[in-house]
């Protein structure tokens, strides 16, 4: 078993470097195809990226009316997320930091600065800012109905639930698309790829149909005639992965700076670090899987002719 495992090795490393034109343009084919996949996972990144942005900006905030306490506040908090499993932050404001984050925001705007002069006393109210796991309107709906019918809802002045929900159902559609555009194009090139790769290493194995027909005469096993060209299959996929790793790396740290000048926050290369195993298992498995599926599908067709 060991001496037809390494005749077989042998004979595929031969036949790859007997055929390096055809093994040069496969790798090449191969190369492409798992850089096409590549791109889907940093499109994913972005994707991931964005959609969190957005989310990040919608949420409903619960004003309390002026002579609430702090302490009872907090209480609706805690019940808040004992009522909810969706929530996933909530942020108390008091009436200082709503009035400081205005004076910030607003501080050179002599109109509304005049406005809070004349009014004297602090006229915001203290609040509980509100993000949902999903950020879907119907989660942001069932918060403000359950709030307006606890025991709490005497404390609360209003919610901005109505106001805000036409922005929040946008935005929850933006990601929604996004998400389902990134699946159907990944969809749609990873078939494509296969394909091509597919039809690549078919074109290869075609000229050695002759030398297939042979073994197949003088009696060679089916396992001993697909050995080599499964194990070639395997060959081209470790050698396109070593080769879109490095070059993925170092397209992720030319393109950095430009993406991070567009999209701050988001750093192609640091997202490579960070999820590098992610690119090896996808590209090397990728590479492997269909470089050795291809060759075995194509040699079984010429051995049942």
């Amino acid at each position: 078993m060991v001496t037809n495992l390494k005749r077989v090795i042998k004979f595929a490393i031969n036949d790859f470097n007997r055929n390096k034109g055809i093994s040069i343009a496969t790798i090449f084919v191969l190369v492409v195809t798992i850089m096409l996949i590549t791109s889907l996972i940093f499109f994913h990144g972005l994707a991931t990226y964005l959609t969190a942005q957005l989310h990040n900006k919608i949420d409903i905030t619960v004003y309390f009316k002026t002579e609430t306490p702090e302490q009872k506040i907090l209480e609706v908090k805690e019940e808040i997320v004992k009522m909810s499993p969706n929530i996933k932050t909530i942020e108390y404001v008091s009436r200082e930091q709503a009035l400081a984050i205005f004076t910030e925001k607003h501080g050179d705007n002599p109109v509304l600065s005049k406005a809070l002069q004349e009014v004297g006393d602090n006229p915001l109210l203290a609040s509980l800012n509100i993000t949902t796991t999903d950020g879907d309107p119907l989660q942001y709906e069932e918060i403000s109905n359950t709030l307006q019918n606890t025991t709490f809802a005497e404390l609360i002045s209003h919610i901005d639930f109505l106001k805000r929900k036409d922005t929040i159902e946008k935005v929850y559609s933006i990601n929604k698309n996004i998400n389902i555009f990134g699946l159907l194009l990944g969809i749609i090139l990873v078939l494509v790829a296969i394909l091509v790769v597919f039809n690549t290493i078919k074109l290869a194995i075609e000229k050695s149909k002759e030398e297939i027909i042979t073994m197949r005469v003088v009696g060679a096993s089916d396992w001993f005639i697909k050995g080599p060209f499964i194990i070639q299959g395997m060959l081209y996929g470790v050698i396109a992965f070593l080769i879109c790793f490095i070059v993925s790396a170092f397209m992720a740290f030319v393109i950095s700076s430009r993406i991070d000048f567009i999209l701050p926050g988001f750093n192609t290369f640091s997202y490579f670090l960070t999820n590098w195993w992610i690119f090896v298992l996808i590209q090397l498995g990728f590479g492997i899987a269909v470089g050795a599926f291809s060759s075995y599908i194509v040699v079984r067709k010429h051995l049942k002719n």
